[in-house]
């Protein structure tokens, strides 16, 4: 089974490291279809990423929504 978030990036900041910290968190337009399934499968929620690889920054939004897809790994 697949479990789909639907997150908004709020903050990007640098570490001493070079890497940077990405902050998510549900947050939904309550005038969009899509976002009302998501308010009632996952109404709050956050996620915090350290992301070492310089090539993904560009590609990170503040203020854009992300799907998160929690899939089970194998062992």
């Amino acid at each position: 089974m697949t479990i789909r978030a639907k997150m908004t990036l709020q903050g990007v900041f640098s570490n001493q490291w070079g890497g940077m910290k990405a902050f998510f968190s549900c947050q939904y337009d309550p005038n969009k279809e899509e976002d009302k399934s998501f308010q009632k499968a996952t109404p709050s929620g956050s996620a915090e990423f350290q992301i070492d690889n310089p090539t993904v920054f560009p590609h990170l939004v503040i203020g854009k929504a992300y799907y998160f897809d929690i899939t089970p790994a194998d062992k």
